[in-house]
């Protein structure tokens, strides 16, 4: 394939997804990672996309890639996070097997659940001490810590996901939009919370309302695939059937 056929295909999709991943798109345009890496770099420089860690977003949106802390993000939006997260728990049942994302409005959740007849797999260290501190069944991913957001990442952790069949899933995001979905700023966490959501039967996405209409620099889940649990619906989602609103 010529190099403006490849550039131009690569363009297309990020038109069509909003952003897009070297490891996702090779297999597409049957290239290697050096060659769409080369091509992301150039479209880069031409003001065509903007090139991100692991990938390209869409030259048009507004992009972030800072990541605050877990101390810093358990300071924000206190209130509907502890609401969402109350929602959040009270849809756990008998014998569910849950997946538990790393994050702070997930965390939220373990000061509400009730039902200790239930298996938790997660991928926050503190997640799962304070589970295992209630005597209720937790296994906890190997793999690299990430300091920042206290997550177990890589393709270790990813590797022992695949192994499990989840009831439901729960999970954190940093932005949301139809267009270019869940999105979090580092490519590792994407791909472990990528794995994860494919294992499970059915999966949540809790985020308070500020965090629609942000994107980060890649995209975990698709908008239409996920069930996302928020303190009030936002304007221009008012169509949108897998937004669940929680008192």
């Amino acid at each position: 394939m010529l190099t403006k056929q490849r550039q131009d295909l690569l363009l297309k999709l990020l038109e069509e997804k909003g952003s897009i991943m070297v490891s996702e798109v090779k297999e597409l345009l049957s290239a290697s990672e050096s060659t769409i890496r080369r091509d992301i770099t150039a479209l880069d420089r031409e003001g065509k996309l903007v090139k991100v860690f692991g990938g390209a977003v869409a030259a048009e949106e507004k992009i972030t890639a800072h990541e605050y802390t877990v101390a810093q993000k358990s300071e924000l939006n206190l209130e509907e996070k502890k609401r969402i997260a109350r929602y959040a728990a009270s849809l756990i049942e008998p014998e569910d097997f849950v997946y538990l994302d790393a994050g702070t409005t997930t965390a939220h959740m373990l000061d509400y659940i009730a039902e200790d007849r239930v298996t938790f797999v997660t991928n926050a260290v503190a997640h799962a001490q304070r589970l295992a501190m209630r005597g209720i069944k937790v296994l906890l991913v190997g793999g690299e810590l990430k300091a920042s957001t206290e997550a177990i990442v890589g393709s270790q952790a990813m590797q022992i996901i695949q192994n499990y069949h989840f009831t439901k899933g729960f999970f954190g995001t940093n932005g949301v939009t139809k267009k270019c979905g869940c999105t979090t700023p580092d490519a590792n966490e994407a791909m472990v919370k990528r794995t994860a959501i494919e294992q499970c039967k059915k999966s949540y996405v809790l985020c308070d309302s500020s965090k629609f209409e942000q994107i980060s620099a890649v995209t975990f889940a698709s908008f239409a695939g996920m069930n996302f649990l928020t303190d009030r619906r936002p304007a221009g989602y008012e169509d949108c059937e897998n937004i669940e609103i929680t008192f």
